[in-house]
């Protein structure tokens, strides 16, 4: 999973997050940095019981957060949205010894590979160097 400074990169360049179903984010509250949330239609509880345990299916959560605005969560990308953001740039994943690399075509037709200890933290710097080779702003 990508961490919150490498997610924040990201998002100080783009793209633009449009909160959706299966995306995952921190809230920037101090103590709660390591929680991460997932967007979902229910909210679905494990109740642990001596007979076994049990999923329970809510509609909503009482606690003391009920909503909170988007400009104070940090967007944690998916592994595929990451790829979907590379578009055509992308050329290849693999798997090292303690790690990936995630190969991507610059400008200049060049292909470099980006390098990090999981797909996603690779893809993220796969996706800013290609910002960054685009000229795009803050990258």
């Amino acid at each position: 999973m990508l961490s919150i400074e490498l997610a924040r990169r990201l998002a100080d360049t783009g793209p633009e997050w449009k909160p959706s179903r299966g995306d995952r984010f921190v809230l920037t509250v101090s103590g709660m940095e390591e929680e991460v949330f997932v967007i979902s239609d229910l909210t679905i509880d494990v109740h642990h019981f001596t007979g076994g345990d049990v999923l329970g299916f809510n509609g909503t959560t009482e606690w003391a957060l009920d909503s909170v605005e988007q400009s104070k969560v940090v967007w944690l990308p998916r592994e595929d949205q990451l790829r979907d953001a590379l578009g055509p740039h992308f050329v290849g994943l693999e798997q090292l010894e303690g790690g990936f690399v995630v190969s991507l075509r610059l400008t200049s037709g060049e292909v470099e590979r980006c390098v990090d200890i999981d797909a996603e933290r690779a893809y993220a710097r796969a996706l800013l160097r290609r910002r960054e080779d685009a000229g795009e702003p803050g990258a």
